[in-house]
């Protein structure tokens, strides 16, 4: 069964020309001066999951295209009493909705909504999956500095093999040719990530990664994850966290990214968090245009 019309599911799947065609709407796109596109549109943020970022931008970009936006959060509803994922979508559907973002921690669950509905499905991450609008804001943060993607060096530091953030941009990031090197100890990076994508490269040492990069991107690592694999703390901020002398082996232009929420002292440095080179915050900031984008462009109102 097909997903509904104008549903945004993954990366993976998107050819380079309809990544293309959101990042120029995403340009066309600004918060500050509302757009009606979407006037009498309702948009359902439904979050398993919690968030800050991609909720509030979510929202802040769908009321700014003249939506109203409804928040379903699990707790507090009837999902608390066992209801299922697709019984709660029929709901939301019967009750007007015209497009439905998800977060969900099940890989494949705004998938299968959006085969089962017919209005469009946006994913907001599930699961170990994916996290397209997050690949998508990052890509237009990198094309604010740098001229193209091809052929840009990537690292990508972390806890790769638990990511969506890192699934999805290492599918756009190789569709435009970016040359990406993966980093992290072999609990969090198994070497069958190589296969994600063509060219990858795996390197266990953060300088081999960082040397001569344009994109350095730090991952958010979970210390209950940390301990579950039996990786000491102190080993992996050893090993991994980025510090400023390792951002100096990057390029001088060299991009800083996170998809937050940033844990300040374990996986970078505070120094790091705030430094120049640092898109931390301009991250978030596009988030909200590039969701514009992907809100209009899914409801058939990409003008």
């Amino acid at each position: 069964m097909k997903a509904a019309r104008g549903s945004l599911l993954g990366i993976e799947h998107l050819k380079a020309e309809e990544i293309s065609g959101l990042l120029g709407l995403a340009r066309k796109m600004n918060p500050r001066k509302a757009r009606p596109l979407l006037r009498g549109k309702r948009v359902l943020l439904l979050f398993y999951e919690a968030s800050t970022r991609t909720r509030s931008s979510f929202e802040v970009a769908a009321q700014s295209l003249g939506a109203a936006t409804t928040l379903v959060l699990s707790s507090g509803s009837s999902i608390e009493k066992g209801e299922s994922l697709l019984d709660t979508a029929y709901t939301l559907r019967a009750v007007g909705a015209d497009l439905i973002v998800v977060r969900h921690p099940n890989a494949g669950a705004p998938a299968l909504m959006a085969a089962h509905l017919d209005i469009p499905v946006i994913n907001a991450g599930d699961g170990m999956h994916e996290h397209p609008s997050q690949a998508l804001l990052d890509a237009y943060t990198i094309l604010r500095h740098k001229k193209t993607l091809k052929n840009l060096q990537v690292a990508i530091i972390g806890d790769i093999y638990h990511s969506r953030v890192a699934r999805s941009a290492i599918h756009l990031l190789s569709k435009f040719g970016a040359k990406i090197a993966l980093c992290g100890p072999s609990e969090f990076l198994p070497e069958v990530a190589a296969t994600l994508a063509p060219g990858l490269r795996i390197t266990r040492t953060a300088e081999d990664a960082v040397h001569g990069a344009d994109v350095v991107m730090v991952l958010r690592v979970q210390k209950e994850r940390l301990a579950g694999e039996k990786i000491s703390l102190e080993n992996y901020m050893s090993r991994y966290q980025m510090t400023l002398p390792r951002l100096r082996l990057a390029k001088k232009d060299a991009l800083l990214m996170h998809p937050g929420p940033i844990i300040r002292g374990l996986e970078l440095t505070w120094e790091v968090a705030d430094c120049s080179q640092s898109m931390i915050v301009e991250e978030v900031h596009n988030g909200v245009p590039v969701r514009m984008a992907i809100l209009a462009k899914a409801l058939g109102k990409a003008s």
